[in-house]
C-alpha cells in the first residue's frame, strides 16, 4: 500500500486508528492477561476521545477528570504503576499538573498510548506534553508520545528508514530520537521486526515507541496479521506495542484495510465505534 490515507476521510482513518488499536491492544496481550479483552491502552484512548468531545477540545483538567470518572467506575483494566499511582492522586484530589509520576518510571508508555486522538486536531506541543503529565512528568515520556503524533500526521515515506529518520528528526533530543535514528541506520537491512527490537521491547517508552512505528510501517506496507504474531513472538510489552503499532497504521489505512474477519475479533466494537463516530462528528464539525 502507498500513502493509503490520501483516499480515506478522515472518520475512516479514525475508526481504522481505533479499531485496529484495539485489535493490537486485545491480541497482543494475550499473553499477558490470558484471555482476548481490551486493556487501559485502548480504555485511556477511548477516554481521551469522550474527554474531547464532551469539552470541546483538548483540556488537560477536563482529561484528568475524565481519567478519575472513568478509574472510580472500574473501567481501565491492567494500569501501570505511574498511571496508577496517577490516578489515586487524582481521586484524593491532586491537581492535574501534578499528580503525574517523576523519575526513572515515569518514562514509561502511558502517554504515548493514549495520545493517538490528538493527531486529528491542531493541538501544540504544549499540549501534547500537558496531556502526558497527567500521568508521566518525564521528557522521554513526552517525546515519545510526540513521535507517536509526528508519525501519524507526516507524509507516509516509501521505506522504514525514510519513516524513522524524518520522525527523529521532527524530535527534541532525547533517547527516544537517538533510538529512533538507531533504528533507521539499520532498518534497511532486513524485511523483518525482530532485529529492531533487539535493544528491548519493554515498557519503557525508548524500547517501545520506535518499534511500534517500525511495525505500523510494516502494517502498511505488508497486512496487520503477520506483523502482530511477529511483535507477539518478540515479547515485551506486545499489548502496548501492537496497539500503538494499530493505531498508527489504521489511521493511515483506514477501517476498509482491516478485513471483516478481524474487525469481528475487536471486543466491545460497538462502544469503540460508537465514541469513534462522535469523535469524528467532533473533528469534522471543526475542519
Amino acid at each position: 500500500m502507498t500513502e493509503p490515507e490520501r483516499d480515506q476521510p478522515v472518520r475512516e482513518r479514525i475508526l481504522g486508528c481505533l479499531l485496529a488499536g484495539a485489535l493490537g491492544d486485545a491480541l497482543g496481550g494475550i499473553t499477558e492477561r490470558g484471555r482476548s479483552c481490551l486493556s487501559d491502552d485502548t480504555q485511556l484512548t477511548l477516554a481521551t476521545c469522550e474527554s474531547i468531545v464532551t469539552a470541546g477540545g483538548v483540556d488537560p483538567a477536563h482529561l484528568a477528570a475524565t481519567f478519575t470518572r472513568w478509574f472510580e467506575g472500574r473501567r481501565f483494566v491492567g494500569l501501570g504503576s505511574a498511571t496508577l499511582k496517577a490516578l489515586r492522586d487524582l481521586q484524593s484530589g491532586a491537581h492535574w499538573a501534578l499528580a503525574g509520576a517523576r523519575g526513572e518510571m515515569a518514562a514509561g508508555n502511558g502517554g504515548a498510548m493514549r495520545i493517538a486522538p490528538l493527531a486529528f486536531l491542531t493541538a501544540d506541543r504544549t499540549v501534547v506534553r500537558d496531556v502526558v503529565r497527567i500521568t508521566h512528568h518525564s521528557d522521554e515520556a513526552y517525546v515519545g508520545a510526540l513521535a507517536v503524533i509526528e508519525c501519524m500526521r507526516m507524509q507516509w515515506p516509501s521505506t522504514l528508514s525514510e519513516m524513522l529518520a524524518d520522525v527523529s528528526r521532527r524530535l527534541p533530543d532525547t533517547r527516544v530520537r537517538d533510538r529512533l535514528q538507531a533504528l533507521a541506520d539499520i532498518a534497511g537491512y532486513s524485511d523483518r521486526l525482530t532485529p529492531l527490537a533487539a535493544p528491548g521491547a519493554s515498557g519503557y517508552v525508548v524500547d517501545t515507541v520506535p518499534l511500534a512505528l517500525a511495525a505500523a510501517w510494516h502494517m502498511v506496507d505488508r497486512s496487520f496479521e503477520p506483523i502482530l504474531e511477529e511483535l507477539i513472538a518478540i515479547g515485551g510489552d506486545t499489548d502496548t506495542i501492537a496497539s500503538i503499532a494499530g493505531q498508527v497504521a489504521g489511521a493511515r489505512t483506514g477501517i476498509e484495510a482491516l478485513s471483516s474477519t478481524l474487525v469481528s475479533l475487536v471486543p466491545e466494537r460497538q462502544l469503540i465505534e460508537d465514541l469513534g463516530n462522535r469523535f469524528a462528528d467532533y473533528i469534522e464539525s471543526t475542519a
